[in-house]
């Protein structure tokens, strides 16, 4: 298991690795692009943990609508 696995998730149970979401490249031209500076690798996990809450309030709001699928007002902003 490398840096950015580990055998939990928030909410998504012990077998859901916790791999990096985030296209690291894309990211840093971004950053790069908009601002000029550099892009530290510490970012990518903490940006896939935020990824992977989105996604967990989501799932959540779907289910709860009695849906199998995410759609993109499940996606709402954090308070």
């Amino acid at each position: 298991m490398n840096e950015n696995e580990s055998n939990v998730s928030a909410g998504g149970g012990a077998d859901t690795p916790q791999e990096v979401l985030i296209v690291v490249s894309k990211l840093k031209s971004y950053i790069k692009s908009k601002s000029g500076m550099n892009t530290s690798d510490g970012i990518v996990p903490v940006l896939s943990d935020m990824v992977r809450q989105i996604c967990d309030r989501a799932i959540e709001s779907a289910r709860s609508d009695g849906r199998k699928t995410v759609l993109d007002r499940d996606v709402k902003p954090s308070s």
